[in-house]
C-alpha cells in the first residue's frame, strides 16, 4: 500500500471526506488551467486527476507538468486508453470498466499498459470503474461502446461493485460521466458503500456545494468534480469547503 491509497483509507476509517479535481487536458486554455492549479492549491484540494475519455490534443504531459510547478497537489492520473500514461504523476487509477461487458475496457487496454506500467514509478490503484446513467450519453460510453447502468437500479450497481471488489480492486469509482446532468442519487450511494469494504468514489454531475454534501452524506470517500469547473473554476472553493467541512460528521 503506497501513499496516496494509504491517504485516502486513513481518511475513510474516520470518515473524513475528500476532493479530487479533474482536469481533461482537451478542455483547458492555459490561462485557465493555472487558474484550477491555483484555485485547487488555494482551497485545499486533496488530489489532481488528469485525463479523459478521448485526448485529441497530446498536451496531458505537459498538464501535469504545470501542476507539478504551480503546486504540491498530488496527482492521478484517469486514463481513458492505455497512451495516457506518464511517469511525471504520483499515481495512476487503473480503471476496469467493469459495469460495461466490452472486453476492451475490461481488460484489453491493461493487458497493452502492462509492461509499461510495471517499469514505472507510478503507484498504481486498481479501480472497478462503473458507470451510472446521468440522464445524457457521455463521452466514455460513447468511446467504450458500453451502457450505463440505469440510475434507478440499485441492485445492479451493487452487485456489480461488489463484484469488483471481489475481482480485487481497491477503490470502486461510480461516475456520470462529464457533464452529467443528473448526478448518482443518495440512493444508489448509500446502498453501494454499505456493501463494500473498500473506498468509493463518485463523480458526474456534481456541480453545487449542497450536490457535494448529498454524496458525502450517503457514503462518498472522495469526490470529484470536473465538467462543473471547466464552465466555472470558482466552484472549486465552494464545492471543496462543503466537502471538507463535512469531515468527522
Amino acid at each position: 500500500m503506497r501513499e496516496i491509497y494509504r491517504s485516502i483509507t486513513a481518511s475513510e476509517s474516520v470518515r473524513e471526506k475528500k476532493i479530487a479535481v479533474l482536469i481533461d487536458p482537451d478542455k483547458v486554455s492555459q490561462p485557465h488551467l493555472d487558474r484550477t492549479i491555483q484555485l485547487a492549491h488555494d482551497c485545499g484540494v486533496d488530489f489532481i486527476f488528469v485525463g479523459g475519455s478521448l485526448l485529441i490534443r497530446d498536451e496531458l504531459e505537459y498538464c501535469v507538468e504545470r501542476v507539478k510547478a504551480l503546486c504540491n497537489i498530488p496527482v492521478v492520473l484517469f486514463p481513458g486508453s492505455n497512451k495516457q500514461v506518464t511517469d511525471k504523476a504520483d499515481a495512476l487509477l487503473l480503471l476496469s470498466l467493469i459495469s460495461g461487458r466490452n472486453p476492451e475496457w475490461l481488460i484489453g487496454q491493461h493487458v497493452e499498459a502492462a509492461i509499461k506500467l510495471k517499469k514505472t514509478s507510478l503507484e498504481i490503484i486498481s479501480t472497478g470503474y462503473i458507470l451510472i446513467d446521468g440522464g445524457r450519453e457521455t463521452s466514455v460510453t460513447y468511446v467504450s461502446q458500453t451502457k450505463p447502468i440505469p440510475a434507478d437500479k440499485t441492485e445492479i450497481a451493487v452487485s456489480t461493485a461488489i463484484a469488483g471488489e471481489l475481482l480485487g480492486a481497491k477503490l470502486i469509482f461510480m461516475d456520470a460521466g462529464s457533464g452529467a446532468i443528473n448526478p448518482i442519487s443518495p440512493r444508489m450511494i448509500r446502498s453501494v458503500k454499505q456493501a463494500i469494504q473498500i473506498p468509493l468514489v463518485i463523480g458526474g454531475g456534481i456541480n453545487t456545494p449542497e450536490k457535494a454534501n448529498r454524496a458525502c452524506a450517503a457514503g462518498a470517500d472522495v469526490i470529484v468534480v470536473g465538467n462543473a469547473i471547466e464552465k466555472d473554476a470558482e466552484l472549486i472553493r465552494s464545492i471543496t469547503e462543503a466537502v471538507h467541512q463535512y469531515a468527522g460528521v
